[in-house]
C-alpha cells in the first residue's frame, strides 16, 4: 500500500523538473504558450459571458427514509473582461459553488467548493472543498463480486430468495417476516440495505501545469474527514402482512451492514478520522472544461491514508481513467463523448465506505451504479475492490436562446454504460459485465453550468437523474 503511494509520488517527482519548462509567449496575444491548447471554439467565445454572474437551481426532492426535501445549487462565476488574454483559454477566472439541502428526515447538506485556474497567469491552480452533510439514504448492497448476483435479502443464505428486478426486491424487503437471533420477534427489512452517514470534511489540492504546452499536470493535496455512520436495526419501519396485505409498522431487522461487519467481510462502522494524501498526474487537451466540444483528458489519480499521517484506517485508492470528446461533422454542435475507468483499493482492511467512490480530480465517482457510472442501477449496487466501467454519450444540441441577458442551450443526449467489480484486480476481465442505457437532456446555462436529467435503464430498474454538471 505505501509502496504504491510512494512510487507514484516518485514519478510525479521525477517528471516535474523535466517538463517545467519556462513558459513563452504566443506573439502579440501575450497568452502563455501553456494554455493554447485549452482555446475554446470561435463560438463558444463570441457567446461567453463577461465579468462575474450567478447560476443558481432550486432542489426539491422526496425519498421514503430522508423524507420531503428543499434546497439550493449555486454557482457564482468570475469570467474576466474580454480584454483578458486568458478569457479564450479558461473556463472561468474564478468560481465559488455552494449547495445547501435539508429533509423533513433529518438529511442535511452543506457544500462549498472555490476553484481559481491560473492564478494571476500562473501555471497554478488551486480547488478548496468543504462538506458538512448527514444522510440517511445511502444504499449498501455488500463489498464483494457476489453484488453482481441477484437482488437478495440480508436473511436468505445459499438457495434463499433472490430477485432481478428492485421493484420486486422493494416488495420482499417490506414483508413482514419472523424475526432471527438478536431480532425482535416480527420484522421488516425496509431498512437493512440503508445507512446513515454523517460527514466533516475539508479537501485542499493543487496542480501545476507542466511543460512548454502545459498538457500535462501534476497534483497534490490533503484530505481530512470525520465521519459517523449509523444502521436502523430495531428502527420502526414500513411493513406488509403477508396474511392480509395491510400495511403496518414493525421494528426493522438486522441490516446487512450489521451482518457483515460481525462476520468480518466489512470493517469501519464505527467511523472516525480519516487523513488522506492525494497524488495525480493529469493529460488534459479539453476546450472547455464544464461542456468541451474536443480533447481528451487522462489521469492516474491515487489517494493514500494510514496511521502516519494520522488516519484511523489505511489504504491505498487507485484509478486510472480516460475520456474523450470529439466534435461530428452534423448538426450545430454534436459531440461523441466517450469514458473508460479501472480502479482498485489496496489494503487488507479498507473500511467499507471506501468502497463507495473512486477518487478523481475531476470529480469522485460511485462504484458502480448511480449518476456517474451505470446509470440503470441504484447507487453502489455493485462494489469490490477492483472494477472497471465506461460510459459513452451522444451531446446533440437542439438549439439556443437567450433570454433577459441569460444564455440556454438545449441538447438531447443518448447513452450507454457498462461495468463490472472483482475482489482481486488480477481477476478483472469482460465477464459479468452490467450494462445500462437511456436518453438524457442537458441545458447549458451561460455555458458554464450544465443542467443534467438522466433517464437510466436497465434489466434490474428504470430510474431518473437529476443534476449539474455533466456525468463527465
Amino acid at each position: 500500500m505505501l509502496r504504491v503511494s510512494l512510487s507514484l509520488l516518485g514519478i510525479l517527482c521525477f517528471i516535474a523538473p523535466s517538463f517545467a519548462q519556462k513558459s513563452s509567449s504566443s506573439g502579440s496575444s501575450n497568452v502563455p504558450a501553456y494554455v493554447l491548447v485549452r482555446k475554446l471554439s470561435d463560438p463558444d467565445i463570441a457567446k461567453k459571458r463577461e465579468g462575474s454572474f450567478f447560476t443558481g437551481l432550486p432542489e426539491i426532492s422526496s425519498d421514503p427514509v430522508a423524507g420531503q426535501g428543499l434546497g439550493l445549487r449555486g454557482n457564482f462565476y468570475n469570467n474576466g473582461k474580454r480584454s483578458d488574454p486568458l478569457f479564450a483559454y479558461t473556463p472561468y477566472r474564478e468560481k465559488l459553488t455552494v449547495n445547501v439541502q435539508a429533509t423533513t428526515g433529518q438529511a442535511r447538506e452543506l457544500v462549498l467548493s472555490y476553484d481559481k485556474p491560473y492564478i494571476n497567469g500562473s501555471r497554478w491552480r488551486v480547488k478548496v472543498d468543504f462538506k458538512a452533510r448527514q444522510d440517511p439514504t445511502n444504499l449498501y448492497f455488500g463489498i464483494t463480486q457476489a453484488t453482481l448476483g441477484d437482488l437478495t435479502l440480508p436473511t436468505a443464505g445459499p438457495g434463499g430468495a433472490t430477485y432481478d428486478k428492485f421493484s420486486e426486491f422493494e416488495k420482499a424487503r417490506k414483508t413482514l417476516r419472523d424475526g432471527g437471533p438478536g431480532e425482535a420477534a416480527k420484522v421488516t427489512d425496509s431498512l437493512s440495505n440503508r445507512f446513515q452517514d454523517s460527514e466533516l470534511m475539508l479537501n485542499i489540492k493543487a496542480d501545476y501545469a507542466l511543460g512548454n504546452a502545459g498538457r500535462w499536470r501534476v497534483l497534490g493535496g490533503y484530505e481530512i474527514q470525520r465521519l459517523d455512520f449509523k444502521t436502523f436495526g430495531g428502527r420502526q419501519a414500513s411493513a406488509v402482512d403477508p396474511a392480509t396485505g395491510a400495511l403496518l409498522k414493525a421494528p426493522n431487522g438486522l441490516p446487512l451492514l450489521d451482518r457483515n461487519v460481525a462476520s468480518g467481510t466489512a470493517t469501519g462502522l464505527d467511523g472516525g478520522l480519516i487523513s488522506i494524501l492525494q497524488q495525480a498526474l493529469i493529460y488534459d487537451t479539453r476546450d472547455f472544461e464544464p461542456d468541451p466540444t474536443r480533447g481528451m483528458y487522462f489521469e492516474i489519480g491515487n489517494e493514500y491514508a494510514a496511521k502516519v499521517i494520522g488516519s484511523q484506517f489505511d489504504f491505498d485508492k487507485l484509478m486510472i481513467q480516460a475520456k474523450t470528446f470529439h466534435k461530428l461533422p452534423f448538426g450545430s454542435r454534436t459531440v461523441l463523448a466517450g469514458r473508460l475507468a479501472v480502479g482498485n483499493i489496496f489494503g487488507k482492511n479498507a473500511p467499507f465506505f471506501e468502497y463507495q467512490d473512486q477518487w478523481s480530480p475531476d470529480g469522485s465517482i460511485n462504484a458502480l451504479g448511480g449518476a456517474r457510472s451505470l446509470r440503470g442501477y441504484r447507487a453502489n449496487r455493485f462494489m469490490a475492490r477492483s472494477m472497471w466501467f465506461t460510459n459513452w454519450e451522444l451531446r446533440t444540441r437542439l438549439g439556443e436562446k437567450k433570454i433577459a441577458g441569460q444564455r440556454f442551450a438545449l441538447s438531447i443526449v443518448p447513452f450507454f454504460d457498462a461495468g463490472t467489480v472483482r475482489d482481486r484486480w488480477q481477476s478483472l476481465n469482460f465477464d459479468d459485465i452490467r450494462y445500462s442505457y437511456g436518453i438524457g437532456g442537458r441545458l447549458a446555462w451561460n455555458q458554464s453550468t450544465i443542467v443534467s436529467m438522466d433517464v437510466g435503464k436497465s434489466g434490474e430498474d428504470n430510474l431518473l437523474f437529476f443534476g449539474i454538471g455533466h456525468p463527465f
